[in-house]
């Protein structure tokens, strides 16, 4: 079963307000595509009509063929991770014989006790949460600490894409760099099709291996990094990334991003 997803003619309006405009876009299976734009361009709304958190007034959500419009949210095999978290204040990180943040999903599926303790273990260890934050509640949590745990959350059920919406907006800058790094090892080794947010060019440029340039509910560019930045296609998207600055300290284009 693969992990492509791809929308065709989406269209979602908000009174007059085309906050997504017939948007047609493929995410390759395993692909790891970033979605850049300006405040307001219908990026959010993007994610969550692939969630099922919204109805398209219009167009086709397909993930590996089969369309997936009319399935309910907990039946797409998408898991869309939120900019505040949505952490269960009142549950700890994981507790074995309560309901608990990491274990929620899986207790809803009625997995065995020791398969969910297997299972949330491994979800901690490739998220970066160590043992001391299982028995905290979010509120003694940093805010680093909480997008982990939500992260680790979307991912105890395997999903088959991966949505996240401004998923390092609220850390710190030394938090956001360990978050990063965890989002992209987490994407490789589920080898989900994963789609992010973002307002942070530099988050664009460390992780994608394709980014989809979007304004006014509309798609402008769709490449990898090098290539918008040597032949953008629209002057918004010129302009857009005239803004980043290549003299700071980073890492340099994600693995697939020198062809």
């Amino acid at each position: 079963m693969g992990n492509r997803l791809s929308v065709s003619g989406l269209r979602k309006l908000f009174g007059s307000v085309k906050a997504v405009d017939g948007i047609s876009l493929t995410i390759e299976d395993g692909e790891f595509m970033v979605l850049v734009g300006s405040t307001g361009c219908g990026k959010s709304t993007f994610l969550r009509l692939i969630a099922g958190l919204e109805v398209p007034d219009a167009g086709h959500i397909y993930l590996d063929g089969e369309r997936i419009n009319d399935l309910p949210v907990g039946r797409r095999g998408v898991q869309l991770v939120f900019q505040d978290y949505a952490l269960w204040p009142h549950m700890r990180v994981f507790d074995r014989k309560r309901w608990s943040n990491l274990g929620f999903g899986l207790r809803i599926r009625k997995w065995l006790p020791e398969t969910i303790f297997d299972r949330v273990r491994d979800v901690m260890r490739r998220v970066g949460i160590g043992d001391e934050l299982a028995e905290r509640f979010p509120t003694q949590l940093s805010s680093g600490q909480k997008q982990k745990v939500a992260i680790g959350r979307a991912i105890a059920v395997p999903p088959r894409v991966f949505l996240l919406d401004e998923p390092m907006a609220n850390i710190d800058p030394v938090a956001k760099r360990q978050v990063r790094a965890e989002i992209r090892r987490v994407h490789d080794e589920l080898g989900a099709s994963t789609l992010l947010v973002t307002h942070d060019l530099a988050d664009a440029f460390h992780l994608a291996d394709r980014i989809a340039v979007m304004s006014e509910g509309r798609i402008l560019q769709v490449d990898t990094p090098r290539r918008i930045i040597e032949a953008p296609a629209d002057p918004f998207v010129k302009d857009f990334f005239a803004s980043f600055d290549f003299g700071r300290p980073w890492t340099g284009f994600s693995k697939s991003q020198s062809s």
